[in-house]
């Protein structure tokens, strides 16, 4: 082959350029043994079978058998299938069965909410699947994009998606999209001199890159990577690398489940003893191990958790958060630190005019912030003929619907601003016409437009400020123009400065006449003036971030945006009130250099590459931080996986970000965060309530029977009345708990500890003394029933499962907790509790009115001495703990004083 100097030798391996950005374009078409010309259909077609197609490949899906699978694998359930083993192997097919429905309930509901098979990587995958235009042999032709290798010739124009990683050889006026790769804001300019071989992509200006879309201009690159190769591949494989893992609310109660299992052996272990000990007969205790079993798993723990974090999901996309994994619910309340992005969450996702500084006067020179904007009316006729200019020598077009506006987003917010003083662009383009346009060359870095007037033909010129000052030699004054020499020019520079200090970016206007139609627009200009322009931030972002300081949440700007940028968006969102440094990547942070400990000191992070991000999501986790990530690009995708809780834009997010993300934000707000992590820790704390009160409920049970078969007293409850109460009656309550609408406080309080359990020391001592006091009222009701009253066996069975039954309906009333009202409290307040209490109530009574159902509970039809034993030991418990908590409250008074 032959290329720009000479031939190249055969292409005989399987390696790339290493730094194709670094090389220049002779040395990298070198490498690949290539010429401007293309490969041949032959050499493609060998090539292909050296790399492999141009796509990136997809994990095969879990099999719904090993989901399924996955259902049953847990202490809890082991424990449960064999107790319901040993009741089939006694003869009690009733009690087996049910244990095995039960089982069968929560692995349908395990499987139901199992989190989505990830689909991350194939929406990676998406983003090449379309047509390419290469050169191969001399001709232009199109190609499928999953056919291009290493060494074809790539044609590019303005709209066209990326297919490969190109290293340009030509390019013409060309900029890129690459907010979906790098997060920055605005298309990058792009041109074909090699750059420095430490470069971060978003400055690597001589490539383009796969999924990403050329905005303005045309070029010609080599393919220097596909499939895997890409930067987009090597993004889906640590995609792939990134682990979920499992959420803090599935670690509290994994580790509840493993306190239960040893609990409920040590228990079984003591009461077999001790009944074995005493002469009892062995198939006595081996069903009194059965329901003791029963008794101490709470079988409505995982029901009624999943109705919970279903309503929960319910409730934050009304917020405008649609939560994707149940887990992620609770997750979003143990939140500590979030990872935030710039653009879109913090700022507007829209470029807005910030000033305007003329040569005789400065109109709206504004500190950037919340609902600043530049005043509507020109301070001076050089500030008008300044914005005339901006409008003038535009290349995009305002819509009348704001979504449907088309072009760069600066020269959008240009035609804004000249909109709102006055300036349409239909307007004046009506009275000055477009004669000639010379599009933004990135050698020179200006652009042109020719006018027609009735005052003769004119040019009006836009670029870099110290482009268009350089070819500057007057500047604009009230009567004419006045010379540009090295004072004035140093004092525009030292403004240019200025503005970009505050992180706005910077334009240059300047005109001059034109004697002839096709004469050099870009040298003899006078100067108009400088406009900064920056993307606002969104006004209820200050506020949101000051309420997560507040709820002691630490919030930290990582970016792939310029450094200076960031840091005005920080400081006016009030991210300095925490006093945080700044860095570029993640290198003066000590990540990746063996030396962690002072990252958690920063808190902006520019221009971050995607591996940093997971770096720094990884980095916060294993110092037990619980992360919040949220981001909207493909660049964005592995650290929104390995995030606890991963936050995803709804509107500008790319599907490889969503698909990544446990939490979508339908309106892309960063407060939608903050509400939706308020509503988290509600459900945490509704959480813990229902389990403090299901398992007092369920140490009751373990108690009563423990106590029964050492005082040996028949059995009180059978194994399937247990499971009645504690998957039908004990259910409703404890949703109903679960419904209660939360602390106006809640937010006030700092994160709870990432490893800090469900139950606490505070929790287990509730737990004790209130499943102690409900012992106490259903065994005096038993030992009244057997030894008072004469009961048989199938009475007394009666009088202890129902007193056992209100007393656990009753006991919904001491979640209130102990600083609450006696009367007037969250729990009275809340109607759903009233209608549990009807509704198991009737779920009591019903089936000793119905003689099939009472015969397969094992139950009676109670008479009227019955039922106010009942009544009577049911209510001593709960009003036994009222007052108790009276006395406290009083005690505490006197200490107090």
């Amino acid at each position: 082959m032959t290329g720009p100097e000479g031939a190249f030798p055969s292409f005989a391996g399987g390696s790339l350029p290493a730094d194709p950005h670094a090389s220049s374009v002779v040395g990298v078409l070198q490498e690949l043994s290539v010429s401007v010309a293309g490969l041949s259909e032959e050499e493609a077609r060998d090539r292909a079978l050296v790399f492999g197609p141009n796509v990136i490949a997809v994990h095969d899906t879990v099999p719904i058998f090993w989901t399924v699978l996955h259902q049953f694998q847990s202490p809890v359930v082991y424990l449960l299938m064999a107790a319901s083993a040993m009741a089939g192997l006694l003869g009690q097919w009733k009690e087996a069965a049910a244990i095995l429905v039960v089982l069968a309930i929560s692995a349908l509901i395990g499987f139901i909410t199992e989190s989505r098979a990830l689909r991350s990587i194939e929406s990676l995958r998406d983003l090449g699947t379309h047509n390419a235009r290469v050169r191969r042999g001399g001709e232009v032709r199109l190609v499928p994009a999953e056919t291009l290798v290493p060494g074809d010739i790539l044609l590019v124009e303005a709209g066209d998606r990326l297919s490969a990683d190109v290293r340009l050889i030509e390019a013409i006026n060309l900029t890129a999209d690459e907010a979906a790769l790098t997060g920055e804001s605005l298309p990058t300019e792009k041109d074909v001199m090699p750059v420095d071989r430490e470069a971060r992509i978003g400055d690597r200006h001589s490539m383009l890159y796969k999924g990403t879309v050329v905005a303005s201009g045309s070029g010609v690159g080599l393919v220097v990577g596909t499939g895997l190769s890409t930067e987009l591949g090597r993004i889906s494989q640590l995609v792939a690398k990134a682990e979920t893992g499992r959420s803090p609310l599935e670690k509290r109660l994994a580790r509840l489940s493993g306190q239960l299992i040893w609990v409920t052996l040590a228990i079984a272990a003591l009461v077999a003893a001790a009944g074995i000990f005493s002469g009892k007969e062995p198939m006595l205790m081996i069903e009194a191990a059965i329901a003791l079993a029963v008794a101490a798993i709470p079988e409505g723990l995982p029901i009624v958790a999943t109705l919970v974090l279903a309503r929960g999901m319910w409730r934050m996309a009304r917020e405008n958060a649609l939560v994707e994994r149940l887990s992620a619910v609770e997750t979003l309340g143990a939140t500590t630190v979030i990872l935030t992005d710039k653009t879109g969450t913090l700022t507007e996702n829209r470029m807005a005019v910030r000033a305007v500084l003329a040569p005789d006067a400065d109109w709206g020179v504004v500190e950037s912030g919340p609902g600043k904007a530049v005043p509507g009316q020109p301070a001076s006729a050089a500030a008008a003929a300044l914005l005339k200019a901006a409008v003038l020598c535009n290349d995009a077009t305002l819509a009348e619907i704001q979504s449907e506006d088309s072009g760069d987003p600066m020269e959008l917010a240009l035609l804004r601003a000249g909109a709102d003083a006055g300036l349409a662009r239909s307007a004046l383009i009506g009275e000055y016409p477009v004669l000639r346009k010379v599009p933004f060359d990135t050698d020179v870095r200006m652009m042109a437009t020719l006018h027609g007037s009735e005052d003769g033909a004119f040019w009006m010129v836009k670029g870099a400020p110290e482009a268009v000052l350089q070819a500057s030699d007057r500047v604009a004054s009230a009567d004419d123009s006045l010379p540009m020499d090295r004072t004035v020019r140093a004092d525009w520079h030292g403004r240019v400065e200025q503005l970009g200090r505050r992180g706005l970016r910077v334009l240059a206007f300047a005109m001059k006449g034109a004697d002839m139609p096709d004469g050099e627009p870009f040298e003899n200009l006078v100067f108009l003036g400088i406009i900064g322009l920056e993307d606002p931030v969104r006004p209820d972002v200050p506020d949101a971030i000051a309420t997560c300081q507040a709820a002691g949440i630490r919030v930290v700007m990582v970016t792939g945006d310029h450094l200076v940028t960031a840091k005005s968006i920080g400081e006016t969102v009030g991210l300095f009130e925490q006093g945080t440094a700044t860095a570029e990547g993640t290198d003066r942070a000590g990540l990746g250099n063996g030396d962690d400990s002072g990252f958690r000191d920063f808190g902006i992070f520019a221009r971050v590459s995607p591996a940093e991000k997971l770096a720094l999501v990884r980095a916060y986790q294993e110092a037990g931080e619980v992360v919040a990530m949220t981001g909207d690009g493909v660049n964005d995708a592995p650290a929104l996986r390995q995030a606890d809780i991963g936050v995803a834009m709804g509107r500008r997010g790319t599907d490889v970000a969503r698909e990544a993300a446990a939490m979508i934000l339908l309106d892309d707000a960063f407060p939608t965060i903050v509400r939706a992590i308020r509503e988290g820790r509600i459900i945490f704390d509704n959480i813990r309530r229902f389990v403090v009160y299901l398992l007092s409920c369920n140490l009751a049970e373990v108690l009563i029977v423990g106590l029964a078969v050492l005082a040996t007293l028949p059995l009180p409850l059978l194994p399937l009345q247990i499971l009645y109460l504690n998957l039908v009656t004990d259910v409703f309550p404890a949703f109903a708990l679960a419904m209660c609408k939360g602390d106006h406080a809640v937010l006030k309080r700092p994160p709870r500890r990432p490893d800090e359990p469900i139950l606490g020391r505070a929790q287990w001592s509730v737990i004790i003394v209130q499943s102690v006091l409900m012992t106490f009222g259903v065994f005096l009701a038993l030992v009244i029933a057997r030894l008072v009253l004469h009961l048989d066996h199938q009475a007394t069975l009666t009088v202890t499962f129902l007193t056992l039954g209100f007393v656990q309906l009753w006991h919904v009333f001491d979640m209130a907790g102990t600083s609450a009202g006696m009367l007037n409290n969250e729990v009275t307040r809340n109607p759903w509790v009233w209608g549990a209490i009807l509704l198991c109530s009737g779920l009591l009574i019903g089936p000793t009115l119905a003689p099939p159902h009472a015969d397969v509970l094992g139950l009676t039809s109670p008479t009227a001495l019955m039922w106010c034993l009942i009544a009577a030991a049911s209510l001593l418990p709960v009003l036994a703990g009222r007052i108790g908590v009276l006395l406290l409250a009083a005690l505490r008074g006197k200490g107090t004083r």
